[in-house]
């Protein structure tokens, strides 16, 4: 009965640390977050998504190294990770593609 307990509880802090780490992952992510005068618009510098990981259901960010960098303008409360991003990064990747030469 102790044994299933502590599965249970480790089961629940599991379901509410993980969803929680990649939020507080994504902010450690920012470069830089520049605010206006009211606040409530920035200029946000954060790593692009990883290609490989942008139709996934866990989107991952570049390491800041490679310097591929988006300059985002728009609400302070922009999530790098976020539906909003995913969706705009994607719009991006296949633009890309359709741009590059046939046998590429």
């Amino acid at each position: 009965m102790v044994g299933f307990k502590t599965f249970r509880l480790a089961l629940f802090l599991t379901a509410i640390w993980l969803p929680a780490g990649s939020l507080l992952w994504a902010a450690d992510a920012i470069i830089s977050k520049v605010s206006d005068s009211s606040g409530n618009y920035c200029h946000l510098r954060f790593p692009a998504i990883r290609e490989g990981t942008l139709y996934s259901d866990r989107p991952v960010l570049k390491d800041p190294n490679e310097g591929d960098i988006v300059d985002f303008y728009g609400p302070c409360n922009h999530d790098p990770l976020g539906t909003e991003e995913v969706r705009r990064q994607r719009e991006y990747y296949r633009q890309r593609l359709r741009q590059m030469p046939e046998g590429e």
